[in-house]
């Protein structure tokens, strides 16, 4: 009897191990805090979410997706179908035989792509240590099954030969399949099951789930501090991990040296979860701070001698760059985010600089401590209505932070001025507008949050309008997204988006065309949590522009360093990533840097050196309108025109 009749059994066996490998993880993560999940709803779009979903993120790297659809496909035919040998009719089929070994065949062209992205030089990405392994192992379980595959097809005329071929698939299986606890394998079952019981299922498809949720306030803890207080099915998310590298790369952070890798940080956190000290084969997080070695599922996981070090965790600015990069849809932001509630609310460790933002936000309802009526005198003589005395409008104006800031007012006197001249019914809160939270809530202060969202929503209540519409993409995602978990439901626009209807309407004058070069920075607020991407284009493209694209752009855009209150806790690095990103701007050759938030206009316009001017989006379009109102005016003195039929 030759190897091709025991190629079933190895597949029962290698199903066997992966089992017990992986009930070690699910002990682990059964001991987190419980997850609401639905089974049926996450099985029936399990195909959908992996194909699909996982797919489109996959091909992005073009080297990725070819390496992936053989290897991957490969393994799932070549055993789906080596199982089915244990039938007899199949066993004993030469055709049936065929077609394992092209299962195993297709793998064996997936596994020497592996090897290629790793030898003879890796690519710097990848995680090396347990990794550097993973090319052998596929190679010898595909290349040991389809020889045995192929002697089977064949009538076995060799049964020593196919014996020993399938004692190499053995010992490339059971090998890989041992990896399933720890090694790079792990991410195998512990994705697929990762996809199913999801934390966020409404982000796959066309749908964005990108609110942070609510916490009880009343709760014995409140944040993450030990493996345990995470839900479960976020244990298992840091476990589907491949270590792949994308979102490490994506990183702002990590890009200007900041101690911050999202990689080493999900690391860490499926680290944490059982003490395993074995080594990480990735890229150190630069700038390293020294750390403990040893997790463990109760034991606190930051602190100067925990797995994962408070500069790390201060450092991300929460731009989801990192989770719009990730195959597997991991959720690194709201772990961050649960871990900083933890450090703000129990333990009031934040970074020196953050403790007064939030000492202002809890005393006046703003962050740097200014009179709340003060947020307006910015628009002195502009004739802007105030909804109190007017009673309801069409459009309400939400300021935001920036009404306090020099040159962002600016911005704010270009919108209103535009509104007027398209004859908006708008008004705006005046003194009743309080900070929307943004700041505090990525902060980690849920607590500062929840009162001033609660206190704005009470406000709001008082009042009819149709819309509101701000030019700061935090407080939109604020007001769009995270108030309807305290009630308060709103149709929120973009002054872009705006801009954009009132050009289509044609209640904005005709623009005059604007003789320069310009590049579009995408805030990340807008882009990435929102899904907004166009309307600013539209706008910079109506007014005849020369609009040029930076090297990452739309979702792929990177941020300019001001969202995550990363610009108040200030964790230094080798350089900063507003300088990073105005290099990006200044290769594309353009003359003005097109922004649509105050917050990258305050860190865009920090840079210094011979670098592109920042214009909003706004201020361009009322220097276009302003403009093509002058040329459509007759000349002083000129006769009048003429008007033939």
């Amino acid at each position: 009897m030759g190897g091709a009749a025991y190629l079933p059994w190895l597949i029962v066996a290698m199903i066997a191990v992966a089992i017990v490998q992986i009930a070690r993880r699910v002990v682990l993560w059964r001991r987190g805090a419980p997850a609401e999940v639905d089974w049926l709803a996450g099985l029936a779009a399990l195909p959908r979410r992996y194909l699909v979903d996982v797919h489109h993120v996959v091909d992005r790297d073009r080297g990725a997706s070819r390496m992936h659809v053989p290897v991957a496909g490969g393994f799932v035919a070549a055993c789906g179908l080596s199982l089915l040998g244990v039938i007899p009719a199949l066993a004993s089929s030469r055709l049936w035989w065929g077609l394992v070994f092209a299962g195993f065949a297709a793998m064996l062209i997936g596994a020497g792509l592996v090897a290629a992205r790793r030898y003879p030089h890796k690519l710097p990405r990848l995680s090396a240590g347990r990794y550097q392994r993973l090319p052998f192992l596929l190679l010898a379980f595909a290349a040991g099954g389809a020889f045995t595959a192929g002697f089977g097809a064949i009538g076995d005329p060799l049964p020593p030969l196919s014996i020993l071929t399938l004692f190499v698939a053995a010992l490339g299986g059971i090998s890989l399949v041992l990896e399933v606890a720890r090694g790079p394998m792990r991410h195998a079952l512990a994705g697929a099951v990762h996809l199913v019981a999801h934390p966020r299922p409404d982000r796959f498809g066309d749908d964005l789930s990108t609110a942070l949720g609510a916490i009880d306030l009343g709760a014995p803890k409140l944040g993450v501090e030990t493996p345990v207080d995470f839900p479960w099915n976020r244990l298992l998310g840091f476990d589907a991990c491949v270590q792949c590298g994308r979102c490490e790369a994506a990183c702002p952070a990590f890009a200007v040296g900041q101690p911050l890798s999202p990689k080493h940080l999900i690391a860490d956190l499926a680290r944490a979860q059982d003490g395993d000290g074995s080594a990480y084969g990735g890229a150190p997080y630069p700038n390293a701070r020294s750390m403990g070695e040893d997790g463990g599922p109760h034991r606190p996981i930051v602190g100067e001698n925990a797995v994962i070090h408070p500069d790390t965790l201060w450092s991300c600015t929460t731009c989801r760059a990192c989770v719009e990069e990730c195959p597997m849809m991991i959720e690194h932001v709201d772990a961050i985010i649960d871990l900083r509630r933890f450090q703000t609310l129990e333990k009031g460790a934040l970074p020196a600089k953050a403790i007064e933002p939030l000492d202002h936000l809890r005393g006046c309802d703003e962050q740097n401590g200014q009179p709340l009526s003060a947020r307006a005198d910015f628009a002195a003589g502009m004739g802007v209505p105030v909804l109190r005395d007017v009673g309801e409008a069409d459009i309400l104006l939400w300021l935001g932070q920036g009404a306090y800031d020099l040159r962002y007012q600016r911005t704010l006197r270009a919108l209103i001025r535009l509104l007027q001249m398209a004859d908006v019914d708008f008004a705006i809160l005046d003194d009743e507008e309080r900070d929307c939270g943004d700041l505090a809530r990525r902060l980690g202060d849920e607590a500062t949050f929840q009162r001033l969202a609660l206190d704005n929503i009470a406000t709001l209540s008082g009042y009819r309008f149709k819309r509101i519409l701000t030019a700061d993409p935090h407080a939109l995602h604020v007001l769009r997204n995270e108030y309807p978990g305290h009630g308060g439901h709103y149709e929120v626009i973009h002054h872009t988006a705006l801009l954009a209807e009132l050009f289509e309407g044609g209640r904005l004058p005709v623009a005059a065309r604007q003789d320069l070069s310009v590049t579009y920075h995408d805030p990340c607020y807008l882009g990435r949590y929102n899904g907004e991407f166009d309307a600013a284009r539209v706008v910079l493209d109506r007014i005849g522009v020369e609009r040029r694209e930076m090297t990452r752009s739309g979702r792929r855009a990177m941020c300019c360093g001001g969202g995550g209150g990363a610009p108040v806790t200030d964790i230094p690095g080798d350089t900063r990533i507003p300088d990073l990103r105005m290099a990006q701007a200044k290769d594309t050759d353009a003359s003005i840097v097109a922004v649509a938030c105050p917050g990258c206009t305050a860190m865009l316009e920090g840079v210094v050196g011979e670098v592109p001017e920042v214009r909003d989006v706004a201020e361009l379009v009322l220097q276009a309108v302003e403009a093509g109102r002058v040329a459509a005016q007759p000349a002083a003195g000129s006769p009048p025109q003429r008007v033939t039929a």
